[in-house]
Formats: structure tokens, sequence, C-alpha cells
């Protein structure tokens, strides 16, 4: 599974899954676009990939159609191409429907859900013709839901939606779309969960009971699936959901 002379772009990509992916990439022989809205968080990982390779840090938020098109165009500039998008950034509001603010709601969908429409749609042009590769980080959630998550839960549901129809939609021009949906990943936004909860020590013992595994994911198992969909290896597979749970969806959790 390689990506040589390959551009990627991988978003919220300065920390936990989305740094295991642009360093997995870059070890694959990709060029890659660090983008995220922590500014600093995003030229020190720049940095620290372009040890290894060809590495550019943007700034912006996913949400913002400035942002997007900005990161694009200078990922275009910079490199000549574009070749594979991750489209990784998200965060997780917490609580029922009652009690999510609706500033709470368009926030929630506004990065985990148009931050995807916005990239893809000025991503695509620049796939077309070059095999590209669309990688949409899910969840599990997307189809097992769990008490106060409801903002959530409707984000990743409807990024699997927007998958299967971005598949169907440009698979003509040779651009694979696929989404991988994982469980508990040891992230930071997973190390602010157990922080807010009662007893962190007892929930992360659940947590663990979960897994037919024994363990929770790490970045790296979700980065080695991004490479294998946004590599030739996978170049018969797209409009796909690829759960990475160590079968917890399965043990009915």
């Amino acid at each position: 599974m390689r990506l040589d002379n390959k551009v990627a772009i991988v978003t919220g990509a300065a920390m936990g899954i989305g740094a295991g992916i642009a360093e997995r990439f870059m070890e694959a022989g990709a060029a890659v676009v660090v983008f995220d809205i922590n500014a600093e968080r995003a030229n020190q990982m720049a940095q620290h990939l372009s040890r290894s390779g060809r590495a550019l840090a943007i700034h912006g938020d996913v949400s913002r159609e400035a942002d997007v098109q900005n990161a694009v165009a200078r990922t275009i500039q910079e490199f000549g191409a574009l070749d594979v998008l991750v489209n990784n950034a998200g965060i997780e509001v917490v609580g029922q429907v009652v009690d999510v603010t609706s500033a709470d709601w368009d926030r929630q969908l506004g990065v985990n859900l148009k931050g995807v429409f916005l990239f893809c749609k000025y991503a695509i042009p620049h796939l077309r013709g070059r095999s590209g590769a669309i990688v949409n980080i899910s969840s599990v959630h997307a189809f097992v839901s769990y008490a106060g998550n409801a903002a959530y839960d409707a984000s990743k549901a409807g990024m699997n939606g927007l998958t299967r129809a971005l598949a169907l939609d440009h698979g003509h021009e040779g651009i694979r779309v696929n989404a991988i949906c994982p469980g508990y990943i040891n992230t930071p936004m997973m190390d602010e969960w157990l922080a807010a909860q009662p007893d962190a020590e007892a929930t992360l013992k659940q947590v663990l009971s979960f897994h037919p595994l024994g363990r929770i994911g790490t970045p790296r198992d979700i980065a080695e699936a991004a490479l294998f969909l946004a590599s030739d290896a996978a170049s018969f597979i797209s409009g796909a959901n690829l759960v990475v749970d160590g079968a917890m969806s399965v043990a009915g959790h």
C-alpha cells in the first residue's frame, strides 16, 4: 500500500486520528497537507512531517467555505495536484435534543457534515482523471446510537449517506469515496470525554469490556485503514463503510 507521488489533504490533522493518518501517508510516500483550526499545532505537525517528506500546514475551519477554497487552491499551488482527500475533522456535541442549543446543533453539523460537503465540492474537480480517492472518517455512531449524542449521531449518519451519494455521482470519473467508522479510539477527544465522567477509571474499564479484542483502538489503526482505502490496493472499493472498532458493535455495544 503506497502513495508515492500522491498529494493528500488531511483535515483535522494536527492531532489524534488525523495526525496518525498524516504520518502514515507520509511514510507511504505522499506529500501531505495538514489542515486544522489550530494553527500552532498544524505548523508543528507539518514541521514534524517535513523531516521525512513534503508537508504543508494550512490553518482554517472546515465549515467556512472561504477557508476550504483557500486550502484546495494553496494545495494545487504548492504541489501542482491533488489525489487524496481525508475528511477527518470533527467535534462532538453531547446532549439530548431538548438540551442542545440551535447554535450547538449548527456547529456540530457544520464541522462534521458541511465540512465534508465543502471539501468534496472544491476537491473533486482536481481529483478527476487522477484515480482520486476520498476517505471520510465517520463513526460507529452512524448506525449504533448512544444516549445523549443526538447531534453527533445525526452528523455521522449524514456523513455515511453523503459518502454513498458521492460514490454514485463520481464513480464514472474514476473517483472512489469510502467511509471509515471507528469505535473508541485513544485520542485527545476521548481523553476529554473520560475526564468529564464521574469516575474516569471505572468508565475506561467498562469501555474496555465492550471490546472482544480486549483493547481500544489507536490512531494508527485508523491510519492503516485510511491508507488501504486511499491506495490502489482498494481500487475496486467505493461506497463502502469500513468498521474499525475491535468487534465492539457486533458484540452489541
